[in-house]
């Protein structure tokens, strides 16, 4: 594996592994900054959303990254007041825009709205239409993939939730399995304020190594099959947070990381969310 290492969704479509994440990078500059640093580095898969408000600059670092689109992977997702609001083909087409391009590689139904059942009918039709390559869905539990069957014709290639040492998400990664769903970690490292960079048993396995805890973190996320979204704005972090491939975590390192799962999330509970 290498950072061009990718994997292969329902529908044959190929997804890099590691993402840039832009969730809370700031309009302007630094986000697209960010996105040339990440394509400099080998990226070629950046993950952004209508609610985030930069995908403007997310365009725009892609512009100017002298990368051709045809060989990036990009991601946004459709809003929770889009999805009420039944302007699900508007707020693609808005996206489209703001990113400076006429397809998208994946759109995501950000989370399970009212209405998403309806939104996805839609995604099925920008996906049928080639609009899209891929469709799927983010911070969808149990309930919300049996809704979303329910009234499908397509199920969903992906599912993109919170994932990370604290919060390892073990039932619903085998549920994504058993679907057919490639799955997705945002906040892979602990997300923002969180303290898993600092844990003793990840900075023990670092020192091991001779590797960062945020490389033995995402590493473990890699050999769990997820693609990962590790979100930076600083150039070296990165560079660091791809250099993943030239060492491995042993069996019971693994088992040693997923037991400090404590259920703790960062952002919010599909099950119960007013926004």
């Amino acid at each position: 594996m290498d950072i061009n290492s990718r994997k292969t969704l329902s529908n044959g479509v190929e997804i890099p592994l590691i993402g840039l994440g832009v969730y809370l990078s700031p309009r302007g500059e630094a986000t697209a900054s960010a996105v040339r640093w990440a394509i400099e580095a080998g990226y070629r898969h950046i993950d952004t959303a209508a609610i985030y408000g930069n995908e403007s600059s997310v365009g725009e670092g892609i512009r100017t990254s002298g990368i051709s689109r045809d060989q990036l992977f990009i991601t946004s997702k459709l809003w929770n007041d889009d999805i009420r609001k039944g302007r699900t083909l508007e707020a693609f087409k808005e996206s489209l825009s703001r990113l400076g391009t006429d397809y998208l590689d994946l759109y995501l139904i950000h989370w399970p709205a009212e209405g998403h059942e309806r939104a996805w009918q839609v995604l099925e039709e920008l996906y049928q239409s080639g609009s899209v390559r891929a469709i799927g869905v983010s911070n969808y539990h149990l309930q919300h993939i049996d809704e979303l069957e329910r009234e499908a014709k397509i199920m969903p290639m992906l599912n993109q939730f919170e994932c990370h040492p604290y919060l390892s998400q073990g039932p619903l990664i085998e549920l994504c399995r058993q679907r057919g769903m490639a799955y997705e970690s945002y906040s892979p490292l602990g997300g923002q304020n969180g303290t898993i960079l600092s844990d003793p048993k990840i900075a023990e396995i670092a020192a091991k190594h001779n590797k960062t805890p945020a490389q033995i973190t995402l590493r473990w996320h890699l050999q769990r099959g997820s693609v990962i979204l590790p979100k930076s704005n600083h150039k070296e972090r990165i560079i660091s947070n791809s250099q993943l491939f030239n060492f491995s975590l042993s069996e019971e390192e693994m088992n040693e990381i997923d037991n400090l799962d404590r259920g703790i999330r960062t952002g919010g509970n599909p099950d119960c969310f007013n926004f």
